[in-house]
């Protein structure tokens, strides 16, 4: 255990899906092809075990309370633990990485770091505040980042956004970013053969099923189409609080519901899809399923918002306005346009 560690703070981290999870995991592999040893520290959001090491990285989940342990994971501050900060003293840790500023495992992870003499960075994802989508409790949530940021900005060593909208965003509160630390995926991954139908035409979203990602916008456009076209399919992958809702509003034989996939399942379905759509109403950091998609070779229809505008150049994707008529107009073009989906 006396190798060179790196010690990574995160609020959740795989099985939990989700853009940060796959980001953490992607740099976790890549430090340890450094030579170093990466040991994380992240929420125990679902009877998982406490500590295991999985393909030389060593992980400790600690106990959180059960309200909000889907989307803000609040740790216990009880003998456990305290029990796994004290194990961290056998490792030789050279530094400190903590990811998003307001989840408190950031927190615990910058006292951790200045109580042991170690640099800390701190690891942007978003690029503008979290919504609910509800103006008066976005409001307080909004003071009570702003006050997170506040107790934690002087202490950390350096900031780096995942796109340079995260490092503009940075500004808000008075933060001059690092460099870059783009999220990105591997390509020389294995991955599995492009597989389209030729009388179909697939559509396809993956991720949190919530209003600011556009999803709605995405379901009512296509309804509107399959009205018009008999040869589209729409595959909607992930959950989410609007799951239930999506899956019941529109039902239809040409929109299939996926739920949680796994990685390996994920990309199967990008294989036979031809145009990915991720709209988001909301700014984002960079979203790692536009990534994804897009090393399937699927077209890739995204919004301006955050860092997607940073890999979208109309030369390689579409950009189109946060409207179910934007996004609306773009899927029809693509679909009597083979040239056009064969470019991009």
């Amino acid at each position: 255990m006396k190798n060179k560690t790196i010690l990574i703070f995160t609020g959740y981290f795989l099985p939990h899906l989700g853009g940060i999870e796959r980001y953490i995991d992607n740099f976790m592999r890549e430090i340890k092809k450094l030579g170093y040893t990466p040991v994380l520290v992240t929420s125990n959001h679902d009877n998982l075990k406490e500590k295991e090491e999985i393909d030389g990285t060593y992980i400790y989940r600690i106990p959180i309370y059960n309200i909000f342990k889907e989307r803000y994971p609040i740790p216990k501050k009880n003998n456990k633990l305290k029990s796994v900060l004290n194990e961290l003293s056998n490792y030789n840790i050279t530094s400190v990485i903590v990811n998003t500023r307001f989840h408190l495992t950031s927190h615990i992870g910058i006292k951790y770091a200045k109580s042991h003499n170690l640099p800390v960075h701190l690891i942007e994802h978003g690029s503008n505040y979290v919504t609910l989508d509800n103006k008066f409790i976005d409001f307080f949530a909004n003071r009570y980042e702003d006050f997170l940021t506040i107790k934690i900005k002087n202490k950390v060593d350096a900031f780096h956004g995942v796109s340079l909208a995260c490092n503009e965003w940075l500004k808000h509160f008075g933060i001059k970013a690092g460099n870059v630390w783009y999220n990105s995926i591997d390509c020389n991954q294995k991955l599995p053969r492009k597989n389209l139908d030729k009388n179909i035409i697939n559509f396809m979203y993956a991720g949190r099923l919530i209003k600011q990602k556009g999803v709605e916008n995405i379901l009512k456009a296509f309804t509107k189409l399959e009205k018009k076209y008999n040869n589209i399919h729409l595959f909607i992958a992930g959950n989410g609080p609007e799951y239930a809702y999506y899956k019941d509003m529109y039902k239809s034989k040409n929109i299939e519901f996926l739920g949680k996939l796994d990685y390996d399942t994920l990309l199967k379905y990008y294989a036979k899809t031809n145009i990915f759509l991720y709209p988001p109403l909301w700014p984002e950091g960079l979203p790692t399923s536009m990534l994804e998609a897009g090393l399937m070779e699927c077209v890739l229809v995204g919004t301006k918002q955050g860092g997607i505008k940073e890999i979208l150049d109309g030369k390689n994707g579409m950009i189109v306005d946060e409207t179910e008529t934007g996004l609306y107009n773009a899927m029809e073009k693509l679909i009597n346009n083979e040239q056009l989906r064969n470019k991009l």
